[in-house]
């Protein structure tokens, strides 16, 4: 009976070790398959250093004022131009819209923008990319990326955009990758302390 008791005391004790492995690797659902997609190396963008040494991603604290309801004004008559990237690859985007916000009571605009030769698993994926003032410093340089979702777009035209959720172009990681660059008009004259940080790369 002894020997039952002792190992189920041990069984509780590896589950509750696991938990508080898996809870280590992030706070929010986006946070843990951020840190797992970085982990594959299958999927990594990370040198093979980087890999190495990977212990996860860093991240500002979730702050739920950096999740806003945006309206959304469409832009269907907007030509398709070629969108500068880190290489010369070329990549010919369409202007999708322009999405109007709120943070700490001051308004901001964005534009937003669709691939016009996406994959077929991104067919219904939109292109949120923002430069802000926290670059360079806690932030990647070179601005972070938010994916919004067409479905996410409710029937008045409002969606939610959730700065939590921002992420740096694979660029930030390795020098291997061709990245968009974040058109200057999508600057915010803000900090945005939300979503992945600067990445510091291995000691």
């Amino acid at each position: 009976m002894q020997k039952i008791i002792l190992l189920v005391l041990v069984a509780l004790f590896l589950s509750c070790k696991n938990q508080d492995k898996r809870s280590a690797q992030g706070k929010s659902e986006f946070q843990r398959e951020m840190n797992a997609e970085f982990k594959d190396a299958s999927k990594s963008p990370l040198t093979k250093k980087g890999l190495k040494n990977f212990k996860g991603l860093d991240f500002f604290p979730i702050d739920s004022k950096y999740k806003v309801k945006a309206k959304l004004i469409r832009t269907p008559d907007a030509p398709t131009f070629n969108f500068p990237t880190t290489t010369d690859r070329v990549v010919v985007y369409q202007k999708y819209g322009v999405v109007l916000f709120t943070i700490d009571e001051k308004e901001y605009e964005l534009a937003i923008y669709q691939n016009e030769n996406p994959k077929p698993e991104y067919q219904d994926y939109l292109f949120l990319p923002f430069l802000d003032n926290t670059n360079g410093k806690t932030s990647y340089k070179g601005g972070r990326f938010i994916d919004v979702l067409t479905g996410d777009i409710a029937s008045d035209g409002t969606l939610m955009i959730d700065f939590n959720k921002a992420y740096n172009p694979y660029c930030a990681y390795s020098n291997r990758y061709s990245c968009p660059i974040t058109p200057r008009g999508n600057y915010l004259d803000t900090e945005i302390k939300a979503g992945v940080m600067a990445y510091k790369g291995p000691k």
